[in-house]
C-alpha cells in the first residue's frame, strides 16, 4: 500500500499528527487483523471440534446455542471476529457436504474453502471416534423421525429455491468413511414414502382450492403402485387438465442439500420437460418446507457424475 502526503501536511503540526495516527492505524490492520488470513492448523482444530459438538446436539434434537459456541471460541482465536466464526463454520457445512457427511442446517454451505486444512481436520476427528460417529451419522441417515407438528398448514409450506451455488470444489482429498450418508439419507424408504405422502396432500389442497376437486381425486402415487424405476414418484394433474409428473426428494437437512439422481431420472425429467416438476422437501423432522422446480433438472441445478460404468 502507497500513501501520499503532500509538502504542506508534513509542516502542519495538526496534520502531521493525524497523519501519524492515520498510518499507525493502516499499518496495525494491515499487519496485526489476520481477518483475510487462511486459519492456522490450531484454529481450524479448534473450530472443528466445536462445529461438531453443534452438530452432536442436532443430530440428536438436543438444545443449544450457536452464539453462545461463537462467543466461546473468540478468546481461543487469533483475534478472529465472530462474523469471521460463522463464516468458517459455514465452510465447514461445505466440506461436510462434499464428504457426504451430516451437517448443520443452520449454516448455510460456502465453498471455495480451504480444502486440505479443513478436509483433513475433519478427517483426523471422524478417525479419532469413528465408531461412535458412524453410529450416530447412520441412525440420523436411517431413522424416520416425523415432523413435531400435528397438521400442516399447506399455505405456508412453499418456499423460494436456494440460489444456485457455484460449486467448485473437487472430489474430497479426504474420506473418512466409505458411506455417503446424505446418499444414504434421502434413499432412506420410510423417509422417501413420507415425503411422497405429504406432497400427495399437498397436491389434493392444491387442486381443491382450484376447483379441481375431480382432478384431485386422479392423483396417481406411481413409487407405490408401480414400483421405483419410472423416473418420477406422482402423477398429479395441473388445473387445466394436463399430467403433472412429479419426482419427489426429502431430507431432515437444509434446502441446500445436494440431491442425488438415477440416469432413468435424469432421462425422463429431459424426456418431459414441460410437464415434470422437481419437489425439493426439506426440514422434514421440524417444520417440513418444500420448493418446485420445473423442466429438466440441467436447467436447475449443477450436475456432478458420481459413478462411471466400464465395458471390456
Amino acid at each position: 500500500m502507497y500513501i501520499l502526503i503532500s509538502h504542506n501536511t508534513i509542516h502542519n503540526p495538526v496534520n502531521r499528527l493525524l497523519a501519524l495516527v492515520v498510518l499507525e492505524t493502516l499499518s496495525y490492520l494491515t499487519f496485526s487483523m489476520p481477518m483475510n488470513q487462511d486459519w492456522s492448523p490450531k484454529e481450524v482444530r479448534l473450530i472443528v471440534k466445536d462445529y461438531f459438538d453443534m452438530l452432536h446436539s442436532e443430530l440428536n434434537r438436543y438444545d443449544y446455542n450457536k452464539t453462545e459456541h461463537r462467543k466461546s471460541l473468540l478468546p481461543l482465536l487469533n483475534k478472529r471476529s465472530e462474523g469471521s466464526i460463522e463464516f468458517k463454520h459455514q465452510n465447514i457445512s461445505a466440506a461436510l457436504i462434499n464428504m457426504g457427511l451430516p451437517f448443520i442446517k443452520g449454516y448455510k454451505p460456502r465453498f471455495n474453502y480451504q480444502k486440505e486444512a479443513i478436509e483433513k481436520e475433519i478427517s483426523d476427528f471422524v478417525k479419532k471416534d469413528q465408531v461412535a460417529l458412524e453410529t450416530e451419522f447412520e441412525g440420523f441417515s436411517s431413522k424416520l423421525v416425523l415432523p413435531k407438528i400435528k397438521e400442516i398448514d399447506f399455505t405456508k409450506m412453499l418456499n423460494e429455491e436456494p440460489v444456485l451455488s457455484q460449486v467448485k470444489e473437487d472430489e474430497p482429498l479426504f474420506r473418512p468413511t466409505k458411506i455417503n450418508y446424505l446418499e444414504k439419507e434421502q434413499n432412506n424408504r420410510s423417509l422417501g414414502e413420507a415425503g411422497e405422502e405429504l406432497v400427495i396432500k399437498y397436491e389434493k389442497w392444491r387442486l381443491i382450492e382450484c376447483g379441481k376437486e375431480g382432478l384431485a381425486n386422479k392423483i396417481e402415487w406411481v413409487s407405490k403402485e408401480r414400483g421405483d424405476g419410472t423416473g418420477f414418484d406422482i402423477l398429479s394433474r395441473n388445473a387445466n387438465g394436463t399430467d403433472r409428473y412429479i419426482e419427489v426428494k426429502t431430507t431432515k437437512f437444509s434446502k441446500e442439500t445436494p440431491i442425488y439422481l438415477t440416469r432413468t431420472e435424469l432421462s425422463f425429467a429431459s424426456l418431459k420437460t414441460s410437464n415434470f416438476y422437481l419437489y425439493r422437501l426439506f426440514n422434514f423432522d421440524t417444520l417440513p418446507e418444500f420448493f418446485i422446480r420445473a423442466g429438466k433438472y440441467e436447467s436447475f441445478c449443477q450436475l456432478k457424475p458420481q459413478t462411471f460404468k466400464g465395458y471390456f
